[in-house]
């Protein structure tokens, strides 16, 4: 017996016969989708991750290029202040270099040394560094010739009448000194000619 042949076997229904809404159809598989939103999400996560990388950068130049101001807008108060009492500090000098040696165990006279020491320390404490002109080469940064002995080259400084003074690379004040030649080197006595007795 056959299907033709049996009045009770269900026909099957055909897609025109069920309903739209019952009628399950499958997704086509996309598999472009997934991979699209990983590049997305992962090229947007190097995005931020360079924003951060850049932004900490600045910052860390930031902090450095304000600690650099800082030191130097520290080293030009403390030279303001320094030229203030520099002329201090020369007179003291002045005064205690012109002192006779008998004088110089007097109350007074010891009182003006500890004055001295303790402008000193003060200056030192700022960063003052005094410049050490006598017997080197003159250097017009550093060093102002007030007076050239006659006939010399004026090449080195010779004598000195003002100390300078500088704090780190900031110059507070040049020396002020003479010039004159180069000095001779200390002649040494010749030793090699003495006769060596054992």
């Amino acid at each position: 017996m056959t299907k033709t042949d049996h009045p009770t076997w269900p026909d099957p229904p055909t897609v025109d016969d069920v309903p739209a809404d019952e009628v399950q159809q499958e997704a086509p598989l996309d598999d472009e989708a997934p991979v699209d939103e990983l590049t997305q999400v992962t090229a947007e996560r190097d995005d931020y991750l360079d924003q951060l990388q850049r932004s900490r950068a600045e910052f860390v130049n930031f902090k450095r290029r304000n600690e650099q101001e800082r030191g130097q807008l520290r080293q030009f108060v403390a030279r303001d202040v320094l030229a203030q009492f520099l002329p201090v500090i020369d007179d003291f000098e002045r005064a205690l270099a012109t002192l006779p040696d008998d004088d110089r165990e007097n109350g007074w006279a010891r009182g003006f040394s500890m004055i001295q020491a303790k402008l000193t320390t003060t200056a030192e404490r700022l960063g003052a560094a005094r410049i050490d002109a006598l017997g080197s080469p003159f250097d017009p940064s550093v060093h102002e010739a007030v007076a050239t002995e006659p006939d010399s080259s004026g090449s080195h400084v010779v004598e000195v009448y003002q100390n300078g003074y500088r704090i780190g690379d900031v110059l507070v004040r040049p020396a002020m000194v003479k010039t004159g030649d180069a000095p001779e080197p200390e002649t040494l006595p010749d030793t090699n000619d003495e006769a060596f007795d054992a």
